[in-house]
């Protein structure tokens, strides 16, 4: 099955860059980043942002935006059946050189996911300008670490948010 990812949520002046691999098909369906109940990536925005939980996903958004973090994948296509990152193949990433340039105060890129990381760093080249972090996949397919322990891994986003 083809697979296209979404449109980045990226306020201007993002400092912070969050990248997944691409959406799953639960996501895919509604047309939500992180779509899919049982992942944790917006319990873990929420609490890291210290904001009571939604599951609206307008409220979801301007979190991120009010908080200057985009959101986005690091595929723009792929072919995929199911959800599994391992299941990706003929992939194409998105333009980060575009969206670096039009998004200059980003210096922290975080990966949600070992994938994605993988993903990145075979096709993208960066200079030094950019610390990029992995941080352990909130998708419910990862159960080799609790809730609690992926979280505070999480947490570190909140030490990179510029005031």
């Amino acid at each position: 099955m083809e697979s296209f990812s979404f449109a980045p949520i990226a306020p201007t002046h993002a400092t912070i860059l969050i990248l997944g691999t691409m959406p799953g098909t639960k996501s895919l369906e509604i047309q939500q980043y992180y779509g899919h109940p049982q992942n944790n990536f917006w319990r873990f925005m929420f609490e890291i942002l210290n904001e009571d939980f939604s599951k609206d996903y307008e409220t979801r958004k301007n979190l991120l935006i009010k908080n200057n973090i985009a959101l986005w994948d690091v595929l723009q296509f792929c072919e995929r059946i199911g959800s599994l990152d391992s299941a990706i193949k003929n992939e194409v990433t998105n333009d980060f050189e575009q969206f670096l340039k039009e998004h200059p105060n980003i210096t922290t890129i975080f990966f949600n996911g070992q994938k994605a990381a993988a993903f990145f760093k075979k096709y993208v080249s960066l200079d030094n300008k950019y610390q990029l972090m992995t941080l352990p996949s909130t998708s419910p397919a990862n159960a080799s670490k609790t809730f609690e322990s992926k979280l505070n891994e999480w947490k570190i986003i909140s030490h990179s948010l510029k005031v």
